[in-house]
């Protein structure tokens, strides 16, 4: 069993070789959220938007098959926030278009399982931390959120058919960058990828989605702390060529540098310094309205379930609209766009993907329990954080 089926990959290849279709939409299908993240304000950038419903949905599923969406990423919010969940994955796999669920780790097995059960093998979870205590200041506050994503990565790999893939989503940010290598070694152990992102800020009058109000303490990083990221992203790079599963591609991890320093940032430079929204991706609101990515609303509204959707995209109408806010954007660095430019773009990232989806016959996924898990991620950490405070001192705790 492939993880992608023929005409996905198909789909996938037209769309990166001619860059005319979309091979990825990020589905905002909801706005609530159980947890209070302090580097997100999706709850309240996309609050005042109604859910779409099932039959829109599904309208929506068919216009992303002529237009050649390959892969769907229903987000939110929280997914599992929709009791309806396992119904609009169904929709998208009758429509030959690969879904992937992101989820903060708090859904129920039952709720997991009908997921499955609907043709969802491909998950990510966020964890950015193996120390419990941080990864529960950075969800808001929860108790026992940290544990609660160990349990249900642990009922993931116990769940999910043999094509299955899981993925920590993981945020670098001052609290937390010394800790990324812990979490790429948990992830291999137990047969994860991890993909990396930079948290990113924005105001109160301006709330957008994945960016943080407070960038004292969240994002903001201290000069005297540069030298030492840029040690850790060649870490990082070494550990990938080492065999660790991080998906970044390099070009991706120096350009996160590059962002948190204030550097320009390359991966656009391919495509006269602009993104390539909507040719190769974009996002859609929970209400339905195409949206340029997970920051911009745009002025002019393009419901994607409606009956002139498909002509609206391919007569350029909605690349017109897009690239008003584009050609305006100072770039930002919200993985999935990003790598999809750099692979379609740039030759070895490209067929690093390449080799790494057409070999994957096969899960990675270990059927391990939660302690199992649990004892894995303790003993990385307590090793790596013995190392840290030798090398660093308390500083960097």
């Amino acid at each position: 069993m492939s993880f992608f089926t023929g005409q996905q990959k198909i789909n996938l290849a037209r769309s990166l070789f001619l860059k005319s279709s979309p091979s990825y939409v990020q589905f905002y299908i909801t706005a609530r959220c159980n947890l209070t993240c302090e580097q997100c304000n999706i709850i309240y950038a996309d609050s005042s938007g109604m859910e779409m419903t099932i039959e829109q949905i599904r309208l929506m599923a068919k216009n992303f098959k002529k237009i050649g969406v390959s892969i769907v990423l229903l987000i939110g919010g929280e997914p599992f926030m929709r009791k309806d969940l396992p119904e609009i994955i169904k929709v998208f796999n009758e429509n030959g278009i690969h879904t992937r669920m992101q989820t903060n780790g708090m859904a129920s097995e039952q709720a997991l399982k009908d997921c499955v059960d609907a043709g969802g093998h491909d998950i990510s979870i966020s964890l950015d931390s193996l120390n419990f205590k941080k990864q529960e200041t950075i969800n808001g506050g929860y108790s026992r959120s940290w544990e609660r994503a160990i349990r249900a990565a642990s009922l993931i790999n116990n769940l999910f058919p043999e094509n299955g893939t899981g993925f920590f989503g993981t945020v670098l940010m001052p609290r937390n960058f010394l800790e990324i290598r812990d979490v790429v070694e948990f992830a291999t152990k137990i047969g994860w990828g991890v993909s990396l992102v930079p948290g990113h800020v924005t105001t109160p009058d301006k709330p957008l989605g994945f960016r943080t109000f407070d960038d004292t303490n969240v994002c903001k990083f201290d000069r005297k702390q540069y030298p030492i990221l840029k040690e850790v992203i060649s870490d990082l790079k070494k550990a990938k060529k080492e065999g660790m599963n991080l998906y970044d591609s390099d070009e991706y991890l120096d350009d996160i540098y590059r962002f948190i320093v204030g550097e320009p940032l390359k991966w656009r430079k391919r495509n006269y310094g602009v993104c390539d929204s909507p040719s190769l991706y974009f996002a859609v609101e929970p209400n339905g309205n195409l949206k340029p990515c997970c920051d911009f609303k745009m002025k002019k509204n393009f419901p994607v379930y409606h009956d002139d959707f498909p002509e609206w995209y391919f007569n350029k109408m909605v690349h017109k609209e897009v690239e008003k806010y584009t050609l305006n954007c100072d770039g930002c660095m919200y993985g999935s766009y990003p790598e999809i430019s750099i692979t379609a773009r740039y030759f070895k990232p490209f067929w690093e993907r390449f080799f790494f989806f057409n070999k994957k016959a096969k899960s990675l996924l270990k059927p391990l329990s939660v302690g199992q898990m649990v004892n894995i991620a303790t003993e990385i950490y307590e090793k790596n954080n013995e190392e840290r405070i030798k090398k660093y001192g308390n500083d960097f705790r």
